[in-house]
């Protein structure tokens, strides 16, 4: 209790050291009394606790662009590519005072303790993951001037070229890694790991395995060369490994980070109407997918209490099959009849169009979901895909990594509670069903990273960019749609254009004049 205390007062905390900016002997870019390692805590917790952005970013922009949610009227943002500044600009207007100055303050102040050396190398990991993702959707940002962005004094700060900031997050793992020290400080207020040195290891190489594949293309060698250190660093060997934060059972609200944000997303309201789309369910029942019916259920709608809802799956399978909504549809556009089931409780139940949808599984959705920041499946994905792309063997081979990933993403969706255990011999049919076909490694390799990526719409978004799989079906839609294709990026804030004129003109004159969404960023290539 204390913790959370500590972590949902930490906005007030900074509230009062901010009135202090004005004074002359104090630094207007940083805090003069909060504990670094309460600021860690809050941005971890914040990560995925934060239900403004995990709504906005996630569930109504990148998990309908990615092809895995749709049919809700708000999905229409990402999945018709439907233009809305506010709900763009939501994560740059939100980090940056937020993640981005409580990190950079805390890394600061740790630097040079010596009795800080653990808490500053998680620091500066959790900055390279926090920029990793504003860069990732954005493209150039303020990144070596952004310790004093956006405070009194200081609110136009010069944009970076992501090339630059790549190459810094390689050097930032580097030092972080000489900073741990299992024999050191001990940061009981780390939300992931619990002060594990040799988890936060192995966090920082998969991390580094993950952003050297992003630049595969635009610097081959460069990636070979990051994915090389990174596995010989030590990446995640086991689901004990992976990075995750377990939420409370707490519905979040726009101030309370304790739940899982993009379960309130996807759970509040009185009824939900968010849906796996027909591209998703279409790819896991093509593959026969074991997953299927852990990620996704039926249910009979029941007002504002969506964990009393009766499940109906295997009644709806039954007499209709299971689909999603098609990638240019609302939920009412492929309208279905009504049709009758038997429940436990009642016979000839109506169910509607609506209920007639597949959609998330309540276990997926309920306030106590962990979020799975980086995993082992993740990791052994990337591995096949490195050990491919640059034909080197890392410890085994791509096939073996392969084979390892499906079997991990498979087993961790019983880390949620609730969830039904997927038995080995449906994961070895799985696997049986699924080798890697000569000239379609990288794309069966991605196409399972994608699944992997399911309720982590930007990592998705940006997985896809890099990767090219899968190739997703065009959403777009007449009379809605501002695009034909895929946005690639996200354009920068109205309030940046104006009030940073110059620095956001030289990054926008670096992607050609226009600060458009169908321009690439720099490890972007086709």
């Amino acid at each position: 209790m204390k913790k959370i205390i500590c972590l949902i007062g930490l906005a007030g905390m900074l509230a009062t050291s901010c009135k202090k900016f004005g004074d002359l002997n104090t630094d207007p870019t940083r805090s003069a009394n909060l504990d670094p390692a309460i600021q860690l805590g809050y941005v971890q917790q914040k990560l995925s606790g934060d239900l403004n952005v995990q709504e906005r970013l996630g569930v109504i922009l990148t998990m309908p662009l990615v092809g895995h949610l749709g049919g809700a009227w708000s999905n229409q943002y990402g999945q018709f590519y439907v233009k809305q500044e506010r709900y763009a600009s939501l994560l740059w207007e939100d980090n940056f005072v937020n993640e981005v100055k409580n990190i950079l303050d805390a890394e600061e102040r740790t630097r040079n303790l010596d009795n800080a050396k653990n808490l500053n190398g998680m620091c500066r990991v959790m900055k390279v993951y926090v920029f990793a993702r504003l860069t990732d959707i954005y493209g150039d940002i303020p990144y070596t001037e952004a310790s004093g962005a956006y405070s009194k004094g200081k609110s136009s700060p010069k944009y970076d070229k992501q090339e630059d900031i790549y190459a810094d997050f390689f050097k930032q793992l580097d030092t972080a890694v000489l900073r741990f020290n299992e024999g050191k400080d001990v940061v009981n207020n780390d939300a992931f790991y619990k002060g594990s040195i040799s988890k936060w290891k192995k966090f920082a190489a998969s991390l580094r395995l993950r952003l050297a594949l992003r630049v595969a293309k635009r610097l081959p060698a460069k990636a070979k060369e990051e994915v090389q250190k990174a596995f010989t660093a030590g990446v995640m060997t086991s689901a004990d490994d992976n990075c995750l934060l377990n939420h409370d059972n707490v519905q979040n609200d726009y101030v309370d980070l304790r739940g899982n944000g993009i379960s309130a997303a996807l759970n509040q309201g009185d009824l939900i109407g968010y849906r796996l789309t027909s591209t998703f369910v279409s790819q896991l029942q093509n593959s026969n997918d074991p997953r299927l019916y852990v990620f996704a259920r039926n249910y009979l709608d029941k007002a504002f209490k969506p964990f009393e809802r009766v499940d109906i799956t295997q009644q709806v399978k039954a007499q209709v099959g299971s689909f999603g909504v098609r990638p240019t549809d609302f939920i009412w556009d492929n309208w279905q009849n009504t049709i009758y089931v038997n429940t436990p409780d009642a016979q000839n139940v109506p169910v509607s169009n609506n209920e007639q949808f597949i959609q998330v599984a309540n276990w997926l959705i309920a306030p106590n979901a962990p979020y799975l920041h980086l995993g082992y499946a993740e990791t052994e994905l990337l591995l096949a895909d490195a050990s491919f792309r640059f034909g080197i063997t890392l410890g085994v081979s791509a096939e073996e990594h392969y084979k390892n990933g499906l079997t991990a993403a498979c087993k961790q969706l019983s880390l949620y509670p609730g969830a039904p255990a997927i038995s080995d011999a449906d994961i070895n049919k799985f696997i049986a069903d699924n080798t890697l076909a000569p000239g379609n490694e990288l794309r069966q390799i991605n196409t399972q990273l994608w699944i992997v990526y399911f309720l982590n719409g930007p990592e998705a978004f940006a997985n896809l960019r890099r990767s090219g799989y899968p190739v997703l079906p065009s959403g777009f839609k007449s009379g809605y749609s501002d695009a034909q294709q895929m946005p690639r990026r996200l354009e920068y804030p109205i309030s940046e254009k104006s009030l940073n004129a110059t620095h956001a003109g030289e990054a926008i004159g670096r992607m050609g004049g226009k600060d458009d969404w169908s321009n690439r960023v720099w490890w972007d290539m086709p």
